[in-house]
């Protein structure tokens, strides 16, 4: 009999002792109320009464930062919001050292996001995420370290702008696509005007050349369908009227 006792006390104890954590997760243990480490996986055992055990998982959290309202450096008032990745890395110290580490860290990276947000000007902040992204890691890493916290990444995930101010961008936008149009068409005009005038002294230097030129031009256009009457004029009556007209430039 008393053996069936202990064998019972034996089952009852192991029962309320073992503890098993997966990979994933560590056990604190409490004894007495003081730390003595972290346990895990695996299996393990537990004293009653004397030791308590809290649990912590090392994954990686995926924290979504609410929207915050920010004013830039010049004056804009935009809305961003971001995405935080961080994970476990010492368990004791994320339960001994903060209340709750996953509150503590949204906290931290709302008000972050709020300051760094918040000292460039908007141009810099739409056009420079990669920049600001590895700024908001440092600093929230930096104060989430004493916890036991690593801050893996954080991305700025939307940009909300005033409907005002999407309108004057488009607008700007807009003018300056126009202004590279204008200004590639004032080119193509500039270049096809200096290649006319190179073709204009090769033609004037040598004679053969125009006559060639204006045979072509003779074929080219008797070859198009139509009513058009061609009447072909000698170059010599053209450069008659040439020398016409240098005659009276020579004489103003």
């Amino acid at each position: 009999m008393p053996l069936v006792v202990l064998l019972v006390l034996v089952i009852i104890f192991l029962a309320v002792s073992i503890r098993i954590v997966p990979e994933y997760e560590r056990a604190v243990i409490f004894r007495l109320g003081r730390v003595i480490g972290a346990k895990g996986p695996g299996l393990f055992i537990l004293i009653p009464i004397i030791d308590r055990m809290v649990k912590m998982d090392l994954r990686t959290v995926t924290l979504d930062v609410p929207t915050q309202d920010i004013i830039t450096k010049d004056n804009v008032s935009v809305s961003v919001d971001a995405v935080v990745y961080f994970r476990v890395v010492d368990p004791v110290r994320a339960v001994v050292e903060v209340e709750n580490y996953y509150y503590a860290t949204s906290q931290i990276a709302q008000t972050t996001l709020r300051s760094v947000c918040g000292a460039v000007e908007l141009d810099e902040l739409l056009a420079e995420r990669e920049k600001l992204n590895i700024q908001l890691q440092e600093i929230i890493d930096r104060q989430t370290d004493p916890w036991g916290v690593k801050v893996v990444a954080v991305e700025l995930k939307k940009i909300d702008l005033p409907e005002e101010l999407r309108r004057a961008m488009a607008r700007q936008a807009e003018a300056e696509r126009e202004r590279r149009a204008k200004i590639i068409t004032a080119e193509a005009e500039y270049q096809a005007a200096q290649k006319l005038a190179d073709a204009a002294k090769i033609l004037a230097s040598e004679p053969l050349a125009l006559q060639i030129r204006y045979l072509e031009t003779i074929q080219t256009v008797s070859t198009k369908p139509g009513n058009t009457i061609l009447i072909p004029i000698p170059l010599e009556v053209m450069k008659f009227f040439t020398k016409d007209e240098e005659k009276i430039q020579g004489k103003s």
